[in-house]
């Protein structure tokens, strides 16, 4: 794998998705105030007088619809900071790893710390998610300093201790090129967005002249809204790509992101063959997980890309799905994970 050019690859899609969010944004704006200018004018004819606009009409609608976009962005970044990565992976279901009870979790404690040391980042939290038996994992927190990695019960059952460092690695990456933080920030504008929405239902519900106003405000809230959820999703999906690529230039094997992705693919089949759900995660995980648990990566409002996608790139060609058993690294494994966490395996400091 190519990785220094998947990444760059990722970071150049990043950037005009950004921008176009920005332009979406701007043009939610600008659409509110055409919309109600154009009511405006309807209204003139329907009157048949001359109806001047009202002063500071043009200041007004755009000062209104940015301070709903804007304080819905800050309303939902601003319970992120001190502490909340913590805080949103207890609510998940998550817990402290406990290294002194169980092999599994000293096993991704001395994982956790061998990842953080090859990307030369502070050790983040290492956390647990007892109850959910599908493989998968996620990483949270504003910054480097308070974030958090969780995985599954699943994923330490069925992965081996390379397929868990390429989990691990996956999740620091999130964290070390700040995905964890900008995908905060989008979902924040995205809420400011569909701010805008209800302040257009609301108005519209009062009826007469507000209604006038409402559908307009609503109509462009509409688009505004599902442009922010659309992009909000490309724009994860390359730092899916992203971090993938870091992944493989980490811990320098294909095999162990690999291997988690395609034991997933495995699940997944047997999910839909079963028409079996798996246990929902919490919804604000959505763009955080490493395998998505809704969709298929096959819209516009996925997420994440499909895992064959992300499994051609690792590998440079197809690859078939893994089974999933119970792994069992035998007494060697165990003695080493009880020794003092050091660097393992094929990883390259940074």
């Amino acid at each position: 794998m190519r990785f220094f050019e998947h990444q760059d690859q990722a970071r150049r899609a990043t950037r005009k998705l950004v921008a176009g969010f920005v332009l979406a944004v701007l043009a939610t704006v600008a659409g509110v105030h055409t919309a109600l200018a154009l009511g405006w004018l309807a209204l003139r004819l329907l009157l048949g007088g001359d109806l001047p606009f009202p002063a500071y009409f043009f200041s007004v609608n755009v000062g209104v619809t940015l301070l709903l976009v804007l304080g819905g962005w800050w309303i939902e970044t601003s319970a992120l900071h001190a502490g909340a990565a913590q805080r949103l992976a207890h609510r998940a279901g998550a817990r402290e790893a406990r290294p002194g009870l169980s092999h599994a979790e000293q096993r991704l404690c001395n994982v956790v710390d061998e990842i953080a040391i090859a990307a030369a980042m502070p050790r983040p939290q290492a956390m647990v998610l007892p109850r959910v038996q599908g493989i998968n994992a996620f990483a949270t927190g504003w910054h480097e300093g308070n974030a958090v990695v969780a995985v599954t019960q699943g994923a330490l059952e069925k992965l081996t201790r390379e397929e868990l460092q390429g989990m691990v690695a996956h999740e620091c990456s999130h964290i070390h090129e700040g995905d964890t933080r900008l995908n905060m920030q989008l979902a924040g504008m995205v809420s400011g967005l569909e701010l805008v929405h209800d302040f257009g239902i609301t108005l519209g519900e009062r009826g007469g002249f507000a209604l006038l106003v409402g559908w307009p405000v609503r109509m462009m809230g509409s688009f505004g809204w599902l442009a922010g959820r659309m992009l909000q999703a490309a724009v994860s999906r390359q730092r899916e790509f992203l971090a993938d690529a870091r992944t493989v230039q980490w811990t320098r094997s294909r095999d162990g992101l690999g291997g988690v992705l395609r034991k997933a693919m495995t699940e997944q089949r047997l999910a839909r063959e079963r028409r079996a759900l798996q246990r929902p995660l919490h919804p604000a995980l959505h763009h955080l997980l490493l395998v998505s648990d809704g969709g298929r990566g096959s819209n516009w409002f996925d997420a994440h890309p499909p895992l064959a996608e992300r499994v051609r790139r690792i590998y440079g060609r197809p690859m078939p799905a893994l089974p999933l058993a119970a792994i069992d690294d035998g007494p060697e494994a165990r003695t080493a994970d009880r020794a003092p966490p050091a660097v393992q395996g094929p990883f390259t400091l940074v």
